[in-house]
């Protein structure tokens, strides 16, 4: 058994019926590079079977404490199915990207089974009709919770999947790491007298925690923002997607030539992430300009942060912090819209280097479970977030991803996208992703919120079709 971390528990704490906490990633195969040209479901699964003999961590389910006391387990499951969690399905005709794009929002809303190991993939074939795909070509969409893997520790669920060769070479089982998950079991009591310990130490570490979290948010409230101006969140406006998230998703991704994007970053002299941030900020000028729904204020993006090299290892699988960054969605002006989000990324990784907003989440996962999910359910049943003073407009995860060719049972991956999770006061998660010469942005959002996700992918080409013409 092996307890999770604090920030791997806030996610399970966090957990709300109409909010599932998982991450997930789609990926679309062309199999004319397979032997034969052709793919079959149980190549699929025998090539899931091999690769996960190496991974213990799919292979392990949660073991809660009793009451809900004190942060839970992770212990092998020794009933592990893997038919249970890898699954096929097919699309029906014509088998178009829209037809996807459905289904893979229908799939991302469902929460995982939590009396099984936290993830499951899906095969979906019959994508006959997708633009700039050969006849044939499959996907595979899979979710993880938030709690075995960050986005950057995200990678290990990619390297899970996928091999370097369309015909890998066998590998010998490293079994030896089932040892962190079985070297111990502990019964009840056992569980109930650690917990009690723990409650002591966390007392303290929630002390600890208010003040950082305390100090962390008010450098923001009182003037860190960028350029020293005034808060980000203090100022943020409210859109639509701040609303109460309810149970429903839409998913959309528009895709770009990476080469496109490095050629404005040779330009512009921008980062690809600060681009892909000034394309978001004019997608979102334009969708809620169309509504009439534009605020006169700046929206703003909560970028998360990996930890892993800025401070020292905290032993939880997830290592993630947020800093804050203006869209400048009040610029028409893309060039001047550039510059102003360059400005703000360059301060931001800066800032974000001292006083990354972690511990906020980190109480989340020091508090007694049983009180953070009584506290969350309260929160999203009562509408909580139209009440809240900080408000964040949207999060824009970027990920780099794989820089040679992947295979999944001799298919070629072509193109990638990620997913992220919603929370009950922001309905919209963007991730930007590289792959493949390609660079994917990718949004799911509450459907209320987000009924028309076709018109923001357009909205999302538009803005890069401007920006690239004015640079």
């Amino acid at each position: 058994m092996k307890q999770l971390g604090v920030l791997d528990s806030a996610f399970i704490n966090l957990e709300l019926p109409g909010t599932p906490q998982h991450i997930g990633g789609l990926g679309i195969y062309d199999p004319s590079t397979a032997p034969g040209g052709f793919v079959r479901f149980k190549s699929v699964i025998a090539g899931f079977e091999r690769r996960l003999r190496r991974t213990p961590q799919f292979r392990a389910r949660l073991q809660q404490v009793p009451g809900g006391i004190d942060r839970p387990y992770w212990i092998i499951d020794e009933d592990f199915d893997l038919e249970f969690h890898v699954r096929h399905i097919a699309l029906p005709a014509p088998g178009d990207w829209r037809q996807l794009c459905i289904q893979v929002a229908r799939l991302h809303a469902r929460a995982l089974d939590f009396s099984r190991p936290l993830w499951e993939a899906w095969i979906i074939e019959g994508l006959d009709n997708v633009p700039g795909l050969p006849r044939g070509s499959f996907a595979i969409y899979g979710k993880l919770h938030h709690a075995l893997f960050d986005g950057a520790g995200g990678q290990v669920f990619v390297d899970a999947l996928h091999d370097l060769a369309p015909v890998p070479v066998e590998e010998a089982p490293a079994g030896a790491q089932d040892r962190l998950y079985a070297d111990e079991a502990l019964g009840e009591v056992q569980m109930l007298g650690r917990a009690a310990m723990h409650q002591l130490v966390n007392g303290v570490d929630v002390a600890q925690g208010m003040l950082r979290a305390g100090g962390e948010i008010a450098r923001m409230l009182l003037g860190h923002g960028e350029d020293g101006g005034k808060s980000l969140l203090a100022s943020a406006p409210r859109t639509r997607f701040n609303e109460p998230v309810g149970p429903r998703r839409s998913f959309e991704a528009a895709s770009f030539a990476l080469a496109d994007f490095r050629a404005l970053r040779n330009a512009s002299g921008a980062r690809l992430n600060t681009l892909a941030l000034t394309v978001i900020g004019g997608a979102l000028r334009r969708y809620l300009g169309a509504r009439a729904e534009l605020p006169e204020r700046a929206l703003n993006a909560a970028i998360p942060l990996d930890l892993r090299r800025r401070r020292a290892d905290s032993g939880d699988t997830n290592q993630v912090g947020t800093v804050y960054l203006s869209l400048h969605t009040d610029l028409a002006d893309p060039l001047q819209r550039l510059e102003a989000v360059r400005r703000g990324a360059d301060g931001a990784r800066e800032r974000g280097a001292r006083y990354p907003l972690v511990d906020t989440m980190k109480l989340a996962g020091l508090l007694p479970p049983a009180l953070v999910r009584a506290a969350g359910e309260f929160y999203a049943a009562h509408g909580l977030t139209r009440r809240m003073p900080l408000v964040t407009s949207t999060v824009v995860a970027n990920a780099a991803g794989p820089e040679i060719p992947l295979y999944c049972a001799g298919a070629r991956l072509v193109r990638y996208h990620g997913l992220g999770p919603l929370s009950p006061g922001m309905g919209i998660y963007h991730t930007v992703f590289s792959c493949n010469d390609t660079l994917t942005i990718s949004v799911v959002a509450d459907r209320e919120r987000m009924p028309d996700p076709a018109f923001y992918r357009e909205c999302l080409e538009e803005s890069f079709a401007e920006l690239r013409d004015a640079l």
